[in-house]
């Protein structure tokens, strides 16, 4: 899967299933403070990545990832590894 493919279901699967709005939306943005995901949230999006990736996330390794392009980098190394 292309880097591209993966931040656009990204994008989509939090507007979508985490219900950030689009405009929140940024490489840059806080998942905390900016798009507002609590630790609920983050359950939810363990699921998610599960689902629509086929790995699952430990919450030990969600403790480096404090921005959206953090996360981003996160699925793609787990997804494409080489």
């Amino acid at each position: 899967m292309q880097n591209e493919e993966i931040i656009k279901k990204i994008n989509q699967l939090l507007i979508d299933d985490i219900e950030i709005d689009e405009d929140q939306i940024s490489p840059g943005a806080d998942l905390k403070k900016d798009l507002g995901i609590d630790s609920l949230d983050f359950v939810d999006l363990f699921v998610i990545v599960e689902n629509n990736f086929g790995f699952k996330m430990k919450a030990e390794e969600m403790s480096d990832i404090k921005k959206l392009e953090d996360f981003y980098a996160y699925v793609i190394r787990r997804v494409n590894p080489n």
